[in-house]
Order: structure tokens, then sequence, then C-alpha cells
């Protein structure tokens, strides 16, 4: 027994050095540009690896993961933003124990309790919505994520509302990005293979025959989305701190579209569809990106990812890696 649990462990250990070899080799001979595109592939992979386990392995379609990927930025932002900064935009409205902070929060700290505002907005949101099924919890979960931007919006003494917050300090890079990565695939792996994993995939497969079996389905439904929530936080924190500026319609339905494309096409329910999809998406995009400008046809990715979506619901509906799962 003891054997058969060393084993995976090696293995991430193994996969996490060589991944980290790999992002040395390309941090020294990478120009700026693509680092910059590998960076953002690595902040989305960590939104929808968290968003598989809600949507893909617990069965619930949650819209709302952008609202806590705001909620990890601007909690983030603010908690790391130097004393300077903050006078210079005076922001009458936040919290005395920040405005009067001697000195900004460690880049660490602030993202794990940016993360910890997010996970804990999804156990206030999460308690009545989650009591919601299908199409409901998606109007649901959609409706937060409005209410988020909005307060986002008019709270210009803490936000400084659609003008946004600017000069954020860019502590993200690709070796944070990936550390947190790899963490959240392990915490993600580390539950699926567990009794509440398997719990969760029960209440994906039949509710109704999980409940006869004894599993309380809100209590798996409300872990999977407070998870969730939290590794989105943390995204949200990394993204603030890798672009330097944020603004409230950064984190709406058009962030939401993306992170759930990539899922649905790298396929739900899979360890490696988040990866794939993430990763091929952003590809695509850069590449298509040229022809956009070319055309002078903006919102022409968000044309082709719309129709790539329609394709892959029609023929391939489980995604690309389909039932596969990449072992090691």
């Amino acid at each position: 027994m003891n054997q058969k649990r060393i084993i995976p462990e090696f293995w991430f250990i193994i996969g996490g050095c060589l991944l980290f070899l790999i992002i040395f080799i390309f941090s020294q001979t990478l120009n700026r540009y693509l680092i910059h595109i590998i960076v953002l592939m690595g902040i989305y992979s960590i939104a929808t690896v968290s968003l598989n386990l809600t949507n893909g392995y617990t069965g619930l379609f949650s819209l709302g993961h952008a609202a806590f990927m705001a909620i990890g930025a601007y909690t983030s932002t603010l908690l790391a933003f130097p004393l300077h900064l903050r006078e210079s935009y005076e922001l009458p409205l936040l919290p005395s124990f920040l405005a009067g902070a001697d000195g900004a929060m460690p880049f660490i700290i602030a993202l794990i309790v940016g993360g910890l505002f997010a996970a804990l907005s999804a156990v206030i949101i999460g308690a009545p919505v989650l009591r919601l099924r299908g199409h409901y919890l998606s109007v649901a979960s959609l409706g937060f994520m409005v209410i988020v931007t909005t307060f986002a919006k008019t709270l210009k003494g803490i936000t400084r509302g659609s003008m946004g917050i600017n000069a954020i300090p860019s502590y993200t890079n690709i070796y944070w990005t990936y550390l947190w990565l790899l963490i959240a695939i392990y915490v993600v792996w580390r539950i699926v293979h567990s009794r509440f994993g398997r719990a969760m995939m029960a209440i994906r497969d039949d509710e109704t025959a999980s409940q006869v079996l004894g599993i309380f389905p809100m209590k798996y439904k409300l872990m999977s989305f407070v998870v969730g929530a939290f590794f989105a936080g943390v995204a949200g924190g990394l993204f603030a701190h890798f672009t330097k500026a944020i603004r409230p319609f950064e984190f709406s339905f058009t962030m939401t579209f993306q992170i759930v494309i990539m899922l649905i096409v790298g396929g739900m329910g899979t360890m490696s569809g988040p990866l794939v999809g993430t990763f091929s998406l952003m590809a695509f995009r850069y590449a298509l990106k040229p022809v956009e400008e070319h055309l002078k046809v903006y919102g022409f990715i968000e044309l082709v990812y719309a129709a790539l979506l329609i394709i892959i619901m029609l023929w391939k509906p489980e995604g690309i890696m389909g039932k596969r799962q990449l072992k090691r």
C-alpha cells in the first residue's frame, strides 16, 4: 500500500524538476514576447485546472470563475501595493490597516490572502447558489460575476472604479506562475484520487443515486467550489502582478468565456485536458493575432473561438483528450 502511494508522488517530483529545468532553459533562450505568452499560458492554466474541479469532476457548470479571479487580483494588489503609490492614488475607502501600513505585504502572502478571500466569497455565494442545478446554476454564477465587476466599478475609493489600478509592482514571473500551476495540479489530483473525489464524480454521474448511497451532495459541491475559487483567486493575483494594471472590464464574461472554452476543448474531467486546451488555444490566439490586426476585424479571435467551440461540441463533445489520460 505504501509503495502504491509513493510512486505517484515520485513522478510528481520528477515531473516538477523536469518542468523547472525546461522553464530555466526557456528563460535563458527565449525573447521577452515568448516568455510573456508562456506566463499567460500558465496563469490561464491555473484558472482552467481549478474550474475543472468544479465543472469537470463535480458536474456543475459555473460561469463565475472570472469573479473569483477579480477578487484575488484586487485583494493581492492592495495588499502588496507600495505605500507611496497608495497615497498618490488617494483611496479614501481603503481600510485603515492597509492605508496606514508601513510597507507592502510580501507577494506570496498577498497571493494566498487573495485566494482565501476568493474562497470565502465562494462559501458565502455557494451556500444558496449550489442548491440550483443545470442552467439555473450557470445563470446565478454569471450574476455573481456581474455583481463583482459592478462593485469594482462603483467602489472608486478602493478600486479607482473604471480607471482601474495602474503601476502594480511586477512580481509575477515564469517561476512563480508554474510553481502555482504545479501546486494546483497536485491539489486537484489528490482530491480527485481520494474519497472526496469519488463522491464528487458520483454526484456528477447521478446525484440522486449518490444520495441513496449516503453522499451529501451539498458538502462536496461546496468543497469543489471553494477549492476552485481559491486557485482562481491566486491566478487573478498572478495576472494582476504580471500585467501591472487591472480594470473591472477585464474580469467580465469574455474572460469566463475563454476559460470555459479552454476547458471544454481540452476535455472536462481529465487531468491533462485543461492544460492541453489552454496551451492549444493560447498558442492559436497569438498565432491569429497578426491576422486580426491585418484584417482590422477586432473580435475576430473570439469569433474563431466560438466557431471552434461549436465544432468541438458537435463532433467531439468530450474534448481533445476525451476519455484518455496522460499518466506520466
